[in-house]
């Protein structure tokens, strides 16, 4: 996957304080849907990814992993700050730093997420610009080659 910078999308759509991701995206209740249907994605198309989470008795992502991903999401995207508030500070290379994230990991991690946008209906400006971080954050967290 391409790791480069896209120019502005054609709507030309950049956040501001008044206009984030997190309202663009239609506020808490559609950042969690993103990240339950990432993780839909994830259980049904990604086992080995999905694997090195948290599993419940069926097997897929548990319920606790969603919710706090969510939270980090609502916050990451502009939103209110629970998951700070909750957990304190995401530090993601650490929370992460126990897992062996490579290329195909990063990949595969895109890959779901880059879905669950599309079963979403994520588009333009928009879909434009979380492209672009969501390729750069997963990219950041890789700690391993491969």
């Amino acid at each position: 996957m391409s790791m480069e910078l896209k120019p502005p999308p054609a709507d030309g759509w950049v956040p501001t304080l008044d206009d984030t991701p997190f309202t663009r995206m239609g506020g808490e209740e559609a950042v969690h849907a993103l990240a339950e249907t990432f993780y839909d994605v994830m259980d049904a198309e990604e086992p080995a990814l999905a694997s090195i989470h948290e599993l419940d008795a069926q097997g897929k992502v548990n319920r606790g992993t969603r919710q706090r991903f969510g939270m980090f999401l609502v916050g990451w995207l502009g939103g209110p700050q629970h998951y700070s508030a909750t957990h304190g500070h995401p530090r993601l290379r650490m929370r992460h730093g126990h897992l062996p994230v490579d290329t195909a990991m990063r990949d595969a991690w895109l890959r779901c997420m880059q879905k669950a946008m599309d079963k979403r209906g994520v588009t333009g400006g928009l879909r434009g610009f979380l492209d672009d971080r969501f390729a750069q954050v997963a990219d950041f967290l890789r700690n391993t080659e491969g």
